[in-house]
């Protein structure tokens, strides 16, 4: 039975950038998670889509999904095996739970909020990937749902990995090294308490009841992934922080794992 998770993937620069502190958590996760997936499904708040869509490929390819970055990183390349029959399984699961309307991408290869974590997480790019887009004009219940849908993954197998951040406003982003601010930090902590405490209800609809929680994401893409992994764990799973950091002040590094009971 795998656990779940959520991972704060922060700036793509991770990648390079040894001085951000996740990236050395990342680097080390096979030793503190040490059951090998059969195939990843990593819900990324870089793929936004009107209805739930997956990628059905057989090769995944790197999607350079900014600008302005440093040469280096498009340089870089992240090519794991495509998990076209998983793929087949998350559609099947989410039709067989209310999610009509499935659709397949045949020529989506994986976003920075994929492999940029995952190239650290497993760098031999061994082990079969394949991506499931979240909605970002639904709400949080909506995630949590879809990932419960998804729950029989964790018998079979399947790591399934949320990827995108605790804290995500980039507009307020500041220089390396600076603190974080009241809001971020009220917010921040709210959520680790809420999920330690299993108060996946009051997460669900952070938006109305946590603290700045407008401002730490005006944009919901980066938080839904949160939900469908707290929602693949099951309503009395057991939430462990296992890594926290901050970066550019605003931005919170701070990821989960999620493990139902035996």
């Amino acid at each position: 039975m795998m656990d779940t998770v959520f991972i704060s993937h922060g700036s793509p620069t991770m990648a390079i950038d040894e001085s951000i502190t996740a990236r050395k958590f990342l680097k080390t996760w096979q030793q503190i998670f040490k059951e090998r997936p059969k195939a990843i499904l990593v819900i990324s708040g870089h793929w936004e889509t009107k209805e739930p869509t997956v990628n059905v490929v057989n090769r995944n390819e790197t999607i350079y999904d900014f600008y302005d970055l440093p040469e280096p990183m498009y340089k870089l390349k992240y090519t794991p095996p495509g998990a076209p029959l998983l793929a087949k399984r998350v559609k099947e699961l989410l039709m067989e739970n209310g999610f009509k309307n499935v659709h397949e991408d045949k020529t989506r290869g994986v976003d920075h909020g994929a492999w940029v974590p995952l190239m650290l997480m497993y760098p031999e790019a061994e082990i079969p990937v394949c991506q499931l887009s979240v909605q970002t004009d639904r709400d949080g219940t909506y995630h949590y749902n879809l990932g419960k849908a998804l729950a029989p993954l964790r018998e079979e197998g399947i790591l399934i990995m949320g990827s995108g951040a605790s804290t995500h406003n980039v507009g307020t982003m500041r220089p390396g090294g600076s603190p974080a601010p009241s809001w971020a930090l009220q917010f921040d902590t709210w959520l680790k308490n809420a999920l330690l405490e299993g108060r996946y209800e009051d997460v669900n609809h952070y938006d109305s009841r946590a603290p700045y929680g407008k401002m730490a994401h005006p944009w919901p893409d980066h938080f839904y992934p949160l939900h469908v992994a707290m929602g693949a764990a099951g309503e009395n799973a057991k939430a462990k922080l296992v890594h926290h950091s901050w970066d550019h002040g605003t931005l919170s590094y701070a990821s989960y794992q999620f493990t139902a009971p035996k």
